[in-house]
């Protein structure tokens, strides 16, 4: 099980300052989410947590300073899935689902039994396994969101970070990925999500993490963040919260003002 925590974290990209003094702890067996409106810095605290940006402050995971750890070492422990991901080569599907498996393997190894156990689950797990022989970049956009997460998945890391997964995929599938992450932080994973949908963070999510121009302007359960106040004054909204069923659900009504 992995801790993260983010401590005063800023990022500065060229000229423009996009994130702000962020302080957040994501725990163990915990589902969050990090939402918010376009260009709000979502993306860039994710990317923040694996040191893939330069940031001022820290990020540490189980203690230690992610940007000083080694990078086979933080891929081994916390997988991740980029929003937009393209693909370059003709692999089969299950080939770019093996890759998954690198982080734990010596130069020149063979994949082992563990290995291909692992690359079948995460297959299994993200509903690829019928197109295992499918070359990767002839998939829909749909296809090739869910062999991307399957690769993570085979990582089997203790902690998942996803940018907006949900990103072309049918309903049905936004569920089951849903499902997925809320079974990964069930088992003890440490997961956080990058999402738009904000009824599907309130049904599926402990945490959400609401950002806005940079900075964090609530954190906590769905139903203390999700309010219609705050709603109109992040996203410019008017929208109908309910909180009488299992979970929030969100109802867009028009633009503020309008």
């Amino acid at each position: 099980m992995v801790m993260i925590v983010a401590q005063q974290v800023g990022v500065t990209l060229g000229r423009r300052s996009v994130l702000h003094d962020v302080d957040a702890a994501f725990a163990p067996g915990t589902l969050t989410a990090i939402v918010g409106p376009n260009g709000a810095g979502k993306s860039t605290l994710a990317r923040a947590l694996l040191a893939l940006v330069p940031i001022c402050g820290h990020v540490r995971i189980d203690g230690a300073d992610v940007a000083a750890m080694p990078r086979a070492e933080l891929a081994r422990r916390v997988a991740y899935v980029p929003q937009g991901q393209t693909l370059h080569w003709p692999l089969s599907v299950e080939r770019l689902v093996g890759l998954g498996r690198l982080p734990h393997l010596a130069p020149m190894s063979r994949i082992s039994a563990a290995d291909t156990a692992a690359i079948e689950g995460a297959m299994t797990r993200a509903d690829v396994l019928d197109l295992r022989d499918r070359i990767a970049t002839e998939l829909s956009g749909g296809e090739r969101a869910r062999a991307l997460f399957a690769r993570a998945l085979a990582v089997e890391a203790p902690a998942l970070i996803v940018d907006e997964p949900l990103a072309s995929l049918d309903p049905g599938h936004q569920i089951d990925v849903m499902d997925l992450l809320r079974a990964e932080a069930a088992a003890g994973g440490t997961v956080i999500a990058v999402l738009h949908d904000l009824t599907l963070a309130a049904r599926y999510c402990d945490r959400l993490l609401l950002i806005d121009k940079g900075r964090v302007v609530a954190d906590g359960e769905p139903a203390a963040v999700l309010t219609a106040d705050r709603l109109r004054a992040v996203y410019g909204i008017e929208a109908r919260v309910e909180t009488g069923g299992a979970w929030p659900t969100i109802t867009t009504l028009g633009r503020s003002g309008r």
